[in-house]
């Protein structure tokens, strides 16, 4: 009873990906959120932070030794041999501790895992995955869910927008696109759809 099928979580920011984690974790799959993990690996005393401190500097360090996540996404996001940077050092922790709980839901009996990972191909965790799914959306509508979420220029929002992979690469790469280009009713009746498909079908293969 060691298997278990692991689904990709990924796509463009501001697609929606955070309301179909959700989803996903309601129809009863194992939530491994990659975000949290970012937040677990880079917490004070944690040997990534540590990295990040001495490749960035001062200025992304916080009176109290934290880290000034506002002052290195302002970095990361304007520079992209400096986002390289900074995923180099970050992707090796955050993996290793994926592969971590993966190992724990697995021998806790969890046959359906999904790896909510917004990076998920510039970190190499895809190779993880038996099943990508991408969430989508139109660019103006993303950009305005951007600013609206958190709080920035509308510069800042098309940096965010501009460092990441382009849609074409999603397309091509996933087993599954969720697009996000009306309202969250119809966004979640999509993503209860493609758990449902996934469910089905490797319920019956993984379990027996």
């Amino acid at each position: 009873m060691s298997h278990a099928v692991i689904v990709g979580l990924t796509g463009q920011t501001g697609a929606g990906k955070s309301t179909v984690s959700a989803i996903f974790a309601e129809q009863g799959f194992a939530l491994i959120d990659a975000d949290q993990i970012s937040r677990y690996v880079t917490q004070p005393g944690m040997p990534c932070l540590a990295e990040l401190f001495d490749f960035f500097g001062e200025e992304i360090r916080d009176a109290d030794g934290s880290l000034n996540r506002k002052a290195l996404a302002k970095i990361a996001f304007t520079n992209k041999q400096k986002l390289e940077s900074l995923n180099s050092i970050c992707h090796p922790f955050i993996t290793e501790e994926i592969v971590a709980r993966i190992d724990r839901f697995r021998d806790e009996g969890k046959r359906l895992i999904l790896l909510d990972a917004p990076t998920l191909f510039e970190s190499r965790a895809s190779d993880l995955c038996d099943l990508i799914i991408s969430v989508l959306a139109d660019a103006p509508l993303r950009l305005q869910r951007i600013m609206q979420r958190d709080s920035l220029t509308e510069q800042a929002a098309r940096e965010r927008m501009g460092a990441q992979l382009p849609e074409s690469f999603f397309v091509e790469h996933s087993d599954y696109l969720i697009r996000n280009n009306t309202d969250q009713t119809a966004l979640c009746a999509l993503s209860r759809e493609v758990a449902d498909k996934i469910k089905a079908y490797y319920t019956a293969a993984v379990c027996g």
